[in-house]
């Protein structure tokens, strides 16, 4: 039967259930969508013989709560949602988010904060013995130590705080249904040590083989250096062909063992997992609540692809789902398209066709799939590999026949594209069939900043890529005879950017012609790279000293120099030029970015006067006549775009 999977012991009844296999707990509403973490793992597991109860957001303050479906045979499986649940709380600057995308009506405190933690200590105040497998972005970024930004401190791996069993990290679907089948065939939970893709703790390392040593978590605690070392060896061995054990130790008394991650799906793994019976949308009962307002996002698009080898600093993807592409075959995308086609509110627009990066669509290089993702090395940053294979012909195949599908309108790329991938291919078919059917006026790019030294720290292309990518896009939009702009992401406050680079990057802006409504400061959310250089003034990957700004006062100046036309700026904006030396830029000429003081005062706003810096004229196809919105927050970056779980 195609249904959704039981919420209530009425929904078990309907299909003959006396117990659950697995009943699984998660921040987020119940939305059975292969964009949800909650749908892929459950359907998998269902595909696989077992039977899966859903317990969305369950009321962490109630016992009863989690006792809902009973006690499941086999365990207990934890998310917090698609998103870390601290960032779907608190923006950068801590303050309580207006709304809950993954909720019903989109209404806030329907979860905990920690809620993979929150939840599986209720669970184990009820039901002391059954197991616990804990899973996606929070508890996949939180497995080994970490640092804490709502906290400031680094805190132990998530697996002691939650008293679950086993981290299933990354993706899960190999792991996953290696613990079903393990836990199924009888063997201890404490005895399922040899799963790639999972995390396990012990208190002797007898039974630990191959594994590299990391420093004990106290040490850790105590120098930041070590701390940096420490996990740049961590983020050196995510890949699935060449990643060690890494052990972890607690004291010397207890050890937190990451094994090797998960081999990468194949194309026919992802086409199964993919065509899975789904629902394709969120749980009826929602429907008088409003609805969940995610589904709009993803309602239209197709995820065709994940993993990203762009590996960007601020990114926590390389650390989730890996550096290697999967994708599915054009076949599986073209059948879902058709799906979408028959939906009764179809108007004719597929949202997206991407994932994290829309334009990689295989591996970087022919070796990835035999020896895996260079180890210390990237493959576009900070030049593009020689040994890249950057073509996007199979992309736009796929583009083609999505188009020529019978009710399709339009198709639109809104996960993003690598621009220095896309010039890398020697063939702009790609950019001129993105320009003729694949944009709606304007295209959202990441060049995230301007200045060299905070692009090497962000692990981002030279400006230089980026402008060259510019003067691209609008000769080819002269040459279709098209009228589109580019909308830049930019991000304040990043590490390696002081008050200095965020004038150069007020410049760029000014000569542009373009201010953003929204600035984007950067985020440090779990493991990344630039989470790191955040906490310890390091960047691990040459162990040099790295400037980062700490106070709020100083993002307030560097945001604020993004946005230096806003008349609420101003002080903010004459205060960080006089600290970067920039007195130069207070004035008349039309290199200035704000007038004087008293002219200010007398003058309200300055707008119309010479030089005033609140010109919004457009001056070349990168921002629109009128000021377009960047991203506001960086919860997609964390979450990693579509197609990210769990």
């Amino acid at each position: 039967m195609q249904d959704f999977l039981p919420v209530n012991r009425e929904d078990m009844k309907r299909r003959g259930w006396t117990e659950c296999d697995f009943v699984y707990i998660s921040g987020d509403a119940y939305v059975d969508h292969p964009s949800f973490g909650t749908a892929i793992i459950s359907r998998v597991l269902e595909a696989h013989g077992y039977k899966v109860g859903i317990i969305a957001q369950p009321d962490w303050k109630s016992r009863e709560s989690i006792q809902v479906l009973g006690r499941p045979r086999l365990g207990f499986l934890v998310s917090g949602g698609n998103m870390d649940s601290m960032v779907n709380h608190y923006s950068v600057s801590k303050r309580r988010r207006q709304q809950d995308s993954y909720t019903p009506g989109g209404v806030t405190g329907k979860r905990p904060d920690y809620a993979v933690v929150v939840y599986c200590n209720l669970i184990r105040s009820v039901y002391k013995d059954v197991p616990i497998i804990i899973g996606g972005i929070e508890a996949s970024l939180r497995r080994l130590a970490h640092y804490d930004y709502w906290s400031d401190k680094l805190k132990r791996s998530i697996l002691l705080d939650s008293q679950a069993d086993l981290v299933s990290y990354g993706m899960g679907e190999h792991s996953m249904v290696e613990i079903a089948d393990a836990l199924d065939s009888g063997i201890d939970v404490k005895d399922i040590t040899f799963v790639a893709g999972t995390v396990f703790r012990t208190r002797s390392l007898e039974q630990v083989y191959d594994y590299q040593l990391l420093p004990d978590y106290q040490v850790l605690r105590q120098e930041k250096g070590e701390y940096a070392r420490s996990f740049y060896i961590q983020y050196t061995n995510t890949d699935p062909f060449t990643g060690k054990r890494l052990v972890e130790p607690y004291g010397g008394k207890e050890f937190v063992v990451q094994n090797p991650p998960a081999m990468p799906l194949t194309g026919m793994e992802m086409d199964d997992i993919y065509g899975l019976p789904y629902m394709r949308g969120y749980h009826p009962s929602y429907e008088a609540l409003g609805g969940v307002p995610a589904m709009q996002e993803i309602r239209f698009s197709l995820v065709s692809s994940r993993g990203c080898f762009g590996a960007c600093s601020f990114c926590a993807l390389t650390f989730h789902q890996g550096r290697i592409i999967q994708a599915r075959s054009q076949e599986s995308l073209v059948e879902e398209a058709k799906l979408l086609t028959g939906h009764k509110d179809f108007k004719g627009y597929i949202h997206d066709v991407g994932g994290p990066t829309a334009n990689f669509r295989f591996p970087a290089c022919e070796k990835q799939m035999e020896k895996g993702a260079c180890t210390g090395k990237q493959c576009l940053f900070p030049k593009p590999c020689k040994n890249l294979r950057a073509d996007h012909r199979d992309y736009l195949e796929l583009l083609g026949k999505l188009r020529r599908l019978p009710g399709v309108k339009k198709v639109f790329i809104r996960s993003g594209i690598r621009f220095d991938y896309l010039l890398a291919d020697k063939s702009r078919q790609f950019l001129k069939e993105l320009c003729q059917y694949h944009v709606s006026g304007q295209l959202k790019v990441a060049p995230e900043h301007v200045s060299d030294s905070v692009l090497r720290s962000m692990g981002k292309p030279e400006h230089a890529v980026y402008r060259q990518f510019v003067r691209e896009y609008e000769d080819m939009n002269r040459r279709l005879g098209k009228d589109q702009y580019l909308v830049p992401y930019l991000m304040s406050s990043h590490p390696g950017s002081g008050l200095k680079e965020a004038v150069e990057l007020a410049e760029y802006l000014r000569d542009l012609g373009y201010m953003p409504e929204q600035v984007q400061d950067f985020y440090p959310t779990p493991s990344t790279l630039s989470t790191c250089m955040y906490y310890t003034g390091l960047d691990p990957r040459t162990m040099e000293p790295v400037y980062v700004p700490l106070s709020p006062h100083e993002k307030a100046m560097q945001r604020a120099l993004i946005q230096y036309r806003d008349p609420k700026n101003y002080e903010l904006v004459v205060e960080a030029l006089r600290k970067a030396g920039r007195t130069d830029l207070i004035g008349f000429d039309k290199k200035c970015l704000v007038p004087p003081r008293k002219m200010h005062k007398a003058g309200g706003s300055g707008k119309g006067k010479p030089g005033a810096g609140f010109r919004q004229e457009k001056k070349s196809g990168e921002g629109s006549r009128k000021s377009r919105k960047g991203k506001g927050d960086s919860r997609g970056r964390q979450a990693g775009g579509k197609g990210v779980k769990r």
